[in-house]
Protein backbone atom coordinates (compact mmCIF):
# COMPACT_ATOMS: atom_id res chain seq x y z
CA UNK A 1 0.00 0.00 0.00
CA UNK A 2 1.19 3.46 -0.89
CA UNK A 3 1.26 6.56 1.23
CA UNK A 4 -0.15 9.96 0.31
CA UNK A 5 1.24 13.19 1.70
CA UNK A 6 -1.88 15.27 1.12
CA UNK A 7 -0.49 18.24 3.06
CA UNK A 8 0.07 21.78 1.77
CA UNK A 9 3.18 21.81 -0.36
CA UNK A 10 2.74 18.22 -1.54
CA UNK A 11 2.04 19.43 -5.09
CA UNK A 12 4.73 21.50 -6.79
CA UNK A 13 3.56 23.18 -10.00
CA UNK A 14 5.88 23.64 -12.96
CA UNK A 15 8.14 26.67 -12.84
CA UNK A 16 6.83 28.37 -15.97
CA UNK A 17 4.11 31.00 -15.43
CA UNK A 18 0.47 30.17 -16.11
CA UNK A 19 -1.61 32.33 -18.39
CA UNK A 20 -4.76 32.17 -16.25
CA UNK A 21 -5.56 32.37 -12.57
CA UNK A 22 -7.49 29.53 -10.95
CA UNK A 23 -10.72 31.53 -11.12
CA UNK A 24 -10.12 32.28 -14.81
CA UNK A 25 -9.37 28.61 -15.45
CA UNK A 26 -12.68 27.54 -13.92
CA UNK A 27 -14.50 30.19 -15.93
CA UNK A 28 -12.89 28.81 -19.07
CA UNK A 29 -13.90 25.25 -18.23
CA UNK A 30 -17.49 26.20 -17.44
CA UNK A 31 -18.01 28.47 -20.44
CA UNK A 32 -15.58 27.51 -23.20
CA UNK A 33 -16.25 23.79 -22.96
CA UNK A 34 -19.71 22.15 -23.05
CA UNK A 35 -20.90 21.46 -19.50
CA UNK A 36 -23.93 19.20 -19.05
CA UNK A 37 -24.41 20.30 -15.45
CA UNK A 38 -24.99 23.88 -16.58
CA UNK A 39 -26.35 23.54 -20.11
CA UNK A 40 -28.16 20.19 -20.01
CA UNK A 41 -28.72 17.98 -23.04
CA UNK A 42 -27.09 20.41 -25.46
CA UNK A 43 -23.72 19.69 -23.79
CA UNK A 44 -24.13 15.91 -23.75
CA UNK A 45 -21.44 14.34 -25.90
CA UNK A 46 -21.71 10.55 -26.11
CA UNK A 47 -18.80 8.47 -27.30
CA UNK A 48 -15.31 7.55 -26.11
CA UNK A 49 -13.14 8.94 -28.91
CA UNK A 50 -12.21 12.13 -27.10
CA UNK A 51 -11.70 10.37 -23.78
CA UNK A 52 -9.37 7.89 -25.46
CA UNK A 53 -7.43 10.69 -27.17
CA UNK A 54 -6.94 12.50 -23.85
CA UNK A 55 -5.96 9.21 -22.22
CA UNK A 56 -3.39 8.56 -24.94
CA UNK A 57 -1.94 12.04 -24.46
CA UNK A 58 -1.56 11.37 -20.73
CA UNK A 59 0.03 7.95 -21.23
CA UNK A 60 -2.91 5.80 -20.03
CA UNK A 61 -2.50 6.80 -16.36
CA UNK A 62 -5.33 4.54 -15.12
CA UNK A 63 -3.27 1.47 -16.02
CA UNK A 64 -0.99 2.18 -13.05
CA UNK A 65 -3.64 1.47 -10.38
CA UNK A 66 -6.76 -0.62 -9.76
CA UNK A 67 -10.22 0.88 -10.08
CA UNK A 68 -13.87 0.23 -9.27
CA UNK A 69 -16.42 1.57 -11.76
CA UNK A 70 -19.82 2.66 -10.45
CA UNK A 71 -22.94 3.53 -12.47
CA UNK A 72 -26.64 3.79 -11.67
CA UNK A 73 -29.55 6.21 -11.53
CA UNK A 74 -29.60 6.85 -7.79
CA UNK A 75 -27.19 6.00 -5.00
CA UNK A 76 -23.98 5.84 -6.98
CA UNK A 77 -22.56 8.85 -5.17
CA UNK A 78 -23.24 7.42 -1.72
CA UNK A 79 -21.93 3.99 -2.73
CA UNK A 80 -18.78 5.55 -4.22
CA UNK A 81 -18.06 7.52 -1.07
CA UNK A 82 -18.72 4.56 1.23
CA UNK A 83 -16.40 2.29 -0.73
CA UNK A 84 -13.71 4.97 -0.84
CA UNK A 85 -13.98 5.54 2.90
CA UNK A 86 -13.63 1.82 3.65
CA UNK A 87 -10.63 1.39 1.35
CA UNK A 88 -8.99 4.44 2.90
CA UNK A 89 -9.63 3.02 6.39
CA UNK A 90 -8.06 -0.26 5.24
CA UNK A 91 -4.83 1.63 4.57
CA UNK A 92 -5.03 1.95 0.79
CA UNK A 93 -4.21 5.21 -0.95
CA UNK A 94 -7.62 5.83 -2.50
CA UNK A 95 -8.72 8.10 -5.33
CA UNK A 96 -12.35 9.18 -5.62
CA UNK A 97 -13.95 10.72 -8.69
CA UNK A 98 -17.58 11.88 -8.43
CA UNK A 99 -19.89 14.48 -9.90
CA UNK A 100 -21.41 16.98 -9.74
CA UNK A 101 -19.74 19.15 -7.13
CA UNK A 102 -21.76 21.23 -4.69
CA UNK A 103 -19.46 24.05 -3.55
CA UNK A 104 -16.06 23.64 -5.18
CA UNK A 105 -15.00 22.09 -8.48
CA UNK A 106 -12.15 20.29 -6.68
CA UNK A 107 -14.68 18.13 -4.75
CA UNK A 108 -14.88 15.94 -7.84
CA UNK A 109 -11.29 14.66 -7.53
CA UNK A 110 -10.00 13.52 -4.14
CA UNK A 111 -7.18 11.34 -2.83
CA UNK A 112 -7.75 10.03 0.71
CA UNK A 113 -10.35 12.75 1.08
CA UNK A 114 -8.00 15.57 0.04
CA UNK A 115 -9.27 17.59 -2.92
CA UNK A 116 -6.99 18.12 -5.92
CA UNK A 117 -4.97 21.33 -5.37
CA UNK A 118 -5.84 24.46 -7.34
CA UNK A 119 -2.30 24.47 -8.74
CA UNK A 120 -2.78 20.97 -10.16
CA UNK A 121 -6.02 21.98 -11.88
CA UNK A 122 -4.32 25.06 -13.26
CA UNK A 123 -1.33 23.18 -14.63
CA UNK A 124 -3.36 20.35 -16.15
CA UNK A 125 -5.69 22.69 -18.03
CA UNK A 126 -2.95 25.09 -19.11
CA UNK A 127 -0.86 22.32 -20.63
CA UNK A 128 -3.81 20.89 -22.58
CA UNK A 129 -5.89 23.87 -23.68
CA UNK A 130 -4.82 23.43 -27.29
CA UNK A 131 -5.75 19.74 -27.22
CA UNK A 132 -9.08 20.42 -25.50
CA UNK A 133 -10.03 22.89 -28.22
CA UNK A 134 -8.73 20.70 -31.02
CA UNK A 135 -10.85 17.79 -29.77
CA UNK A 136 -13.82 19.98 -28.77
CA UNK A 137 -13.62 18.25 -25.41
CA UNK A 138 -16.60 18.51 -23.09
CA UNK A 139 -16.34 19.65 -19.50
CA UNK A 140 -16.83 16.09 -18.24
CA UNK A 141 -14.31 14.59 -20.67
CA UNK A 142 -11.71 17.04 -19.43
CA UNK A 143 -12.62 16.47 -15.76
CA UNK A 144 -12.49 12.67 -15.91
CA UNK A 145 -9.13 12.78 -17.75
CA UNK A 146 -7.79 15.14 -15.08
CA UNK A 147 -8.89 12.72 -12.37
CA UNK A 148 -7.22 9.71 -13.97
CA UNK A 149 -4.01 11.72 -14.42
CA UNK A 150 -4.03 13.10 -10.86
CA UNK A 151 -4.58 9.67 -9.31
CA UNK A 152 -1.53 8.36 -11.15
CA UNK A 153 0.57 11.33 -10.00
CA UNK A 154 -0.46 10.65 -6.42
CA UNK A 155 0.35 6.95 -6.77
CA UNK A 156 -3.01 5.67 -5.58
CA UNK A 157 -3.57 1.98 -4.95
CA UNK A 158 -7.16 2.13 -6.10
CA UNK A 159 -9.58 4.66 -7.58
CA UNK A 160 -13.35 4.67 -7.13
CA UNK A 161 -14.72 6.06 -10.40
CA UNK A 162 -18.34 7.22 -10.65
CA UNK A 163 -19.86 7.60 -14.10
CA UNK A 164 -21.33 10.94 -15.05
CA UNK A 165 -24.29 9.95 -17.21
CA UNK A 166 -25.21 6.50 -18.45
CA UNK A 167 -22.22 4.18 -18.70
CA UNK A 168 -21.68 2.67 -22.13
CA UNK A 169 -20.67 5.98 -23.70
CA UNK A 170 -19.56 7.75 -20.51
CA UNK A 171 -16.01 9.09 -20.76
CA UNK A 172 -15.01 7.13 -17.62
CA UNK A 173 -15.69 3.90 -19.53
CA UNK A 174 -12.14 3.71 -20.88
CA UNK A 175 -10.91 2.18 -17.62
CA UNK A 176 -10.45 -1.55 -16.96
CA UNK A 177 -11.83 -1.99 -13.43
CA UNK A 178 -11.46 -4.89 -11.03
CA UNK A 179 -15.18 -4.58 -10.20
CA UNK A 180 -18.19 -2.95 -11.82
CA UNK A 181 -21.12 -1.74 -9.71
CA UNK A 182 -24.56 -0.68 -10.95
CA UNK A 183 -26.65 0.66 -8.08
CA UNK A 184 -30.12 0.74 -9.63
CA UNK A 185 -32.17 1.83 -12.62
CA UNK A 186 -35.02 4.33 -12.63
CA UNK A 187 -36.36 6.87 -15.09
CA UNK A 188 -34.02 9.86 -15.36
CA UNK A 189 -32.31 11.59 -18.30
CA UNK A 190 -34.78 9.73 -20.51
CA UNK A 191 -34.20 12.01 -23.51
CA UNK A 192 -30.58 10.85 -23.57
CA UNK A 193 -30.58 7.33 -22.14
CA UNK A 194 -33.93 5.90 -23.15
CA UNK A 195 -37.60 6.05 -22.22
CA UNK A 196 -37.88 2.61 -20.58
CA UNK A 197 -36.05 0.95 -17.72
CA UNK A 198 -34.73 -1.64 -20.14
CA UNK A 199 -33.27 0.99 -22.47
CA UNK A 200 -31.61 2.83 -19.58
CA UNK A 201 -30.29 -0.46 -18.18
CA UNK A 202 -28.70 -1.18 -21.54
CA UNK A 203 -26.71 2.07 -21.28
CA UNK A 204 -25.66 1.46 -17.65
CA UNK A 205 -24.73 -2.17 -18.43
CA UNK A 206 -22.12 -0.87 -20.85
CA UNK A 207 -19.63 -0.63 -17.98
CA UNK A 208 -19.60 -4.44 -17.65
CA UNK A 209 -16.23 -5.67 -18.89
CA UNK A 210 -14.97 -9.12 -19.99
CA UNK A 211 -14.21 -11.28 -16.97
CA UNK A 212 -14.82 -8.46 -14.48
CA UNK A 213 -17.40 -9.26 -11.77
CA UNK A 214 -20.40 -6.96 -11.45
CA UNK A 215 -22.63 -6.10 -8.50
CA UNK A 216 -26.14 -4.85 -9.27
CA UNK A 217 -27.68 -3.19 -6.24
CA UNK A 218 -31.37 -3.49 -7.04
CA UNK A 219 -33.10 -6.13 -9.12
CA UNK A 220 -36.10 -5.34 -11.33
CA UNK A 221 -38.09 -7.48 -13.77
CA UNK A 222 -37.46 -4.99 -16.59
CA UNK A 223 -33.70 -4.78 -16.09
CA UNK A 224 -32.49 -8.11 -14.68
CA UNK A 225 -32.33 -9.85 -18.05
CA UNK A 226 -30.39 -6.94 -19.56
CA UNK A 227 -27.70 -7.17 -16.90
CA UNK A 228 -27.65 -10.96 -16.90
CA UNK A 229 -27.18 -11.06 -20.69
CA UNK A 230 -24.37 -8.49 -20.60
CA UNK A 231 -22.64 -10.44 -17.83
CA UNK A 232 -23.09 -13.75 -19.64
CA UNK A 233 -21.77 -12.34 -22.92
CA UNK A 234 -18.73 -10.98 -21.08
CA UNK A 235 -18.17 -14.09 -18.95
CA UNK A 236 -18.53 -11.87 -15.90
CA UNK A 237 -19.81 -13.10 -12.56
CA UNK A 238 -22.91 -11.15 -11.52
CA UNK A 239 -24.63 -10.70 -8.16
CA UNK A 240 -27.88 -8.87 -7.46
CA UNK A 241 -27.27 -7.52 -3.97
CA UNK A 242 -30.93 -7.30 -2.94
CA UNK A 243 -31.53 -10.90 -4.04
CA UNK A 244 -28.63 -12.21 -1.96
CA UNK A 245 -29.02 -9.95 1.11
CA UNK A 246 -31.69 -8.00 2.95
CA UNK A 247 -31.85 -5.36 5.68
CA UNK A 248 -33.68 -7.22 8.43
CA UNK A 249 -33.65 -4.29 10.86
CA UNK A 250 -32.70 -0.62 10.83
CA UNK A 251 -32.37 1.93 13.62
CA UNK A 252 -30.49 5.12 14.48
CA UNK A 253 -28.26 5.52 17.52
CA UNK A 254 -25.27 7.68 18.46
CA UNK A 255 -25.44 9.62 15.20
CA UNK A 256 -25.25 6.50 13.02
CA UNK A 257 -27.70 4.42 11.02
CA UNK A 258 -27.44 0.76 11.98
CA UNK A 259 -28.44 -1.97 9.52
CA UNK A 260 -28.80 -5.65 10.37
CA UNK A 261 -27.97 -7.48 7.15
CA UNK A 262 -28.94 -11.10 6.60
CA UNK A 263 -28.66 -13.55 3.71
CA UNK A 264 -31.72 -14.35 1.66
CA UNK A 265 -31.57 -18.14 1.74
CA UNK A 266 -34.32 -20.49 0.58
CA UNK A 267 -35.32 -24.07 1.36
CA UNK A 268 -37.68 -25.80 -1.11
CA UNK A 269 -38.57 -22.43 -2.54
CA UNK A 270 -39.51 -20.99 0.86
CA UNK A 271 -37.48 -18.35 2.70
CA UNK A 272 -35.46 -19.72 5.62
CA UNK A 273 -35.07 -17.60 8.74
CA UNK A 274 -31.42 -16.51 8.99
CA UNK A 275 -29.39 -17.58 11.97
CA UNK A 276 -27.53 -15.05 14.08
CA UNK A 277 -24.28 -16.36 12.64
CA UNK A 278 -25.47 -15.27 9.20
CA UNK A 279 -26.36 -11.75 10.35
CA UNK A 280 -24.04 -8.76 10.17
CA UNK A 281 -24.71 -5.31 11.59
CA UNK A 282 -23.12 -2.33 9.84
CA UNK A 283 -23.48 1.34 10.75
CA UNK A 284 -22.87 4.47 8.71
CA UNK A 285 -22.87 8.17 9.39
CA UNK A 286 -24.87 8.74 6.20
CA UNK A 287 -28.49 9.65 6.88
CA UNK A 288 -31.49 8.86 4.73
CA UNK A 289 -33.78 5.85 4.56
CA UNK A 290 -32.51 5.13 1.04
CA UNK A 291 -29.12 4.16 2.49
CA UNK A 292 -30.61 0.76 3.30
CA UNK A 293 -30.42 0.02 -0.43
CA UNK A 294 -26.91 1.40 -0.77
CA UNK A 295 -25.55 -0.53 2.22
CA UNK A 296 -26.49 -3.83 0.56
CA UNK A 297 -24.67 -2.79 -2.61
CA UNK A 298 -21.57 -1.81 -0.64
CA UNK A 299 -21.73 -5.02 1.39
CA UNK A 300 -21.78 -7.14 -1.79
CA UNK A 301 -19.02 -5.09 -3.43
CA UNK A 302 -16.71 -5.44 -0.43
CA UNK A 303 -17.25 -9.21 -0.35
CA UNK A 304 -16.15 -9.42 -3.98
CA UNK A 305 -13.05 -7.35 -3.29
CA UNK A 306 -12.11 -9.37 -0.23
CA UNK A 307 -12.50 -12.60 -2.18
CA UNK A 308 -10.27 -11.24 -4.95
CA UNK A 309 -7.36 -10.62 -2.58
CA UNK A 310 -7.84 -7.13 -1.17
CA UNK A 311 -7.10 -7.00 2.55
CA UNK A 312 -10.08 -5.25 4.10
CA UNK A 313 -10.31 -6.11 7.81
CA UNK A 314 -13.65 -5.97 9.61
CA UNK A 315 -12.52 -3.01 11.71
CA UNK A 316 -11.70 -1.08 8.50
CA UNK A 317 -15.18 -1.78 7.15
CA UNK A 318 -16.81 -0.54 10.33
CA UNK A 319 -14.53 2.48 10.72
CA UNK A 320 -14.89 3.44 7.07
CA UNK A 321 -18.69 3.22 7.02
CA UNK A 322 -19.00 5.12 10.31
CA UNK A 323 -16.83 8.00 9.02
CA UNK A 324 -17.84 8.47 5.40
CA UNK A 325 -18.48 12.21 5.71
CA UNK A 326 -15.23 12.83 7.59
CA UNK A 327 -13.11 10.67 5.29
CA UNK A 328 -14.54 11.76 1.94
CA UNK A 329 -16.30 15.09 2.70
CA UNK A 330 -19.61 13.86 1.27
CA UNK A 331 -22.37 16.47 1.46
CA UNK A 332 -26.01 16.84 0.49
CA UNK A 333 -27.39 13.42 1.47
CA UNK A 334 -30.15 14.12 4.01
CA UNK A 335 -27.77 16.61 5.55
CA UNK A 336 -28.83 18.61 8.60
CA UNK A 337 -27.93 22.27 8.11
CA UNK A 338 -29.95 23.78 10.94
CA UNK A 339 -31.76 23.01 14.18
CA UNK A 340 -34.71 24.64 15.97
CA UNK A 341 -36.28 24.46 13.45
CA UNK A 342 -34.72 21.36 11.93
CA UNK A 343 -33.46 22.10 8.40
CA UNK A 344 -32.40 19.25 6.11
CA UNK A 345 -31.23 19.34 2.50
CA UNK A 346 -31.02 16.46 0.03
CA UNK A 347 -29.93 16.22 -3.60
CA UNK A 348 -32.70 13.79 -4.68
CA UNK A 349 -34.02 15.09 -8.01
CA UNK A 350 -35.92 12.32 -9.81
CA UNK A 351 -39.13 10.45 -8.91
CA UNK A 352 -37.38 7.41 -7.42
CA UNK A 353 -35.17 9.56 -5.20
CA UNK A 354 -37.95 11.95 -4.18
CA UNK A 355 -40.20 9.04 -3.21
CA UNK A 356 -37.66 7.97 -0.59
CA UNK A 357 -37.13 11.48 0.75
CA UNK A 358 -40.88 12.04 1.08
CA UNK A 359 -41.12 8.87 3.18
CA UNK A 360 -38.42 10.24 5.45
CA UNK A 361 -39.97 13.71 5.61
CA UNK A 362 -43.19 12.22 6.93
CA UNK A 363 -41.33 10.04 9.46
CA UNK A 364 -39.37 13.04 10.79
CA UNK A 365 -41.09 14.48 13.91
CA UNK A 366 -42.42 17.98 13.25
CA UNK A 367 -45.35 20.29 13.87
CA UNK A 368 -45.49 21.88 10.41
CA UNK A 369 -43.62 20.96 7.24
CA UNK A 370 -42.00 23.63 5.04
CA UNK A 371 -40.45 22.71 1.69
CA UNK A 372 -38.03 24.93 -0.22
CA UNK A 373 -38.32 23.56 -3.73
CA UNK A 374 -36.47 24.29 -6.96
CA UNK A 375 -36.08 22.10 -10.04
CA UNK A 376 -34.42 22.04 -13.44
CA UNK A 377 -36.32 22.07 -16.71
CA UNK A 378 -35.27 18.66 -18.01
CA UNK A 379 -36.59 16.54 -15.12
CA UNK A 380 -39.91 14.70 -14.87
CA UNK A 381 -41.41 17.54 -12.89
CA UNK A 382 -45.01 16.36 -13.07
CA UNK A 383 -44.21 12.93 -11.63
CA UNK A 384 -42.22 14.52 -8.80
CA UNK A 385 -44.96 17.02 -7.91
CA UNK A 386 -47.45 14.15 -7.65
CA UNK A 387 -45.29 12.57 -4.94
CA UNK A 388 -44.84 15.63 -2.73
CA UNK A 389 -46.98 16.01 0.43
CA UNK A 390 -49.93 18.38 0.04
CA UNK A 391 -50.01 19.35 3.72
CA UNK A 392 -46.66 21.16 3.46
CA UNK A 393 -46.14 24.88 2.86
CA UNK A 394 -43.96 25.43 -0.22
CA UNK A 395 -41.42 28.08 -1.09
CA UNK A 396 -41.00 27.73 -4.86
CA UNK A 397 -37.65 29.01 -6.04
CA UNK A 398 -34.95 28.69 -8.68
CA UNK A 399 -31.20 28.23 -8.46
CA UNK A 400 -28.73 30.39 -10.35
CA UNK A 401 -28.36 28.00 -13.29
CA UNK A 402 -29.40 28.19 -16.95
CA UNK A 403 -31.19 24.85 -16.48
CA UNK A 404 -33.39 26.05 -13.62
CA UNK A 405 -37.14 26.09 -14.11
CA UNK A 406 -38.43 29.62 -13.32
CA UNK A 407 -39.99 29.76 -9.86
CA UNK A 408 -43.21 31.21 -11.24
CA UNK A 409 -43.71 28.25 -13.57
CA UNK A 410 -42.87 25.77 -10.80
CA UNK A 411 -45.40 27.53 -8.56
CA UNK A 412 -48.05 27.29 -11.25
CA UNK A 413 -47.38 23.59 -11.81
CA UNK A 414 -47.34 22.97 -8.06
CA UNK A 415 -50.68 24.72 -7.64
CA UNK A 416 -52.17 22.46 -10.31
CA UNK A 417 -51.12 19.50 -8.17
CA UNK A 418 -52.58 20.89 -4.95
CA UNK A 419 -49.36 22.32 -3.51
CA UNK A 420 -49.76 25.70 -1.84
CA UNK A 421 -46.99 28.22 -1.36
CA UNK A 422 -45.18 31.36 -2.44
CA UNK A 423 -42.67 32.37 -5.12
CA UNK A 424 -39.09 33.41 -4.34
CA UNK A 425 -36.57 34.41 -6.99
CA UNK A 426 -33.52 33.21 -5.04
CA UNK A 427 -32.82 30.09 -3.02
CA UNK A 428 -31.50 32.08 -0.07
CA UNK A 429 -34.61 34.25 -0.14
CA UNK A 430 -36.83 31.17 -0.11
CA UNK A 431 -34.93 29.62 2.79
CA UNK A 432 -35.04 32.87 4.76
CA UNK A 433 -38.81 33.06 4.23
CA UNK A 434 -39.20 29.48 5.45
CA UNK A 435 -37.09 30.23 8.52
CA UNK A 436 -39.16 33.31 9.31
CA UNK A 437 -42.42 31.38 9.04
CA UNK A 438 -41.32 28.27 10.93
CA UNK A 439 -41.48 27.67 14.67
CA UNK A 440 -38.77 25.77 16.55
CA UNK A 441 -40.77 22.52 16.30
CA UNK A 442 -41.26 22.76 12.54
CA UNK A 443 -39.28 20.99 9.82
CA UNK A 444 -37.79 22.68 6.74
CA UNK A 445 -36.75 20.51 3.80
CA UNK A 446 -34.62 21.98 1.01
CA UNK A 447 -34.28 20.14 -2.29
CA UNK A 448 -35.60 19.23 -5.70
CA UNK A 449 -32.30 19.99 -7.43
CA UNK A 450 -28.59 19.58 -6.85
CA UNK A 451 -28.22 23.28 -7.69
CA UNK A 452 -30.61 24.29 -4.90
CA UNK A 453 -28.67 22.23 -2.35
CA UNK A 454 -25.39 23.64 -3.64
CA UNK A 455 -26.58 27.19 -2.99
CA UNK A 456 -27.73 26.55 0.59
CA UNK A 457 -24.42 24.83 1.36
Amino acid sequence: MKSFAGAPGYFRPATHPFRMTYAETLHYLYHALPDFQRAGASAYKPGLETARALDLQDGHPHESYASVHIAGTNGKGSVSHMLASVMQSAGYCTGLFTSPHLRDFRERIRVNGVAIPEAAVLEYVHQRIGLFEQLHASFFEMTSAMALHWFARCGVDIAIMETGLGGRLDSTNIISPILSVITNISLDHTALLGHTLGEIANEKAGIIKPGVPVVVGESHPQTNEVFTKYARDNHAQIVFADERYQVAAQHCANGLQHFRITHRTQTCGMPKAPTEAEARTLATDLSGLYQQKNILTVHAALEFMQQSGWTIPENAVREGLANVCRNTCLMGRWQTIGTSPLIVCDTAHNPAGIEWTVQQMLLTPHQHLHIVLGMVRDKDITSILKLLPKQALYYFTQADSPRSLPAEILHQMGTEHGLRGSVHTTVHGALQAARSAATKDDFIYVGGSTFVVAEVL
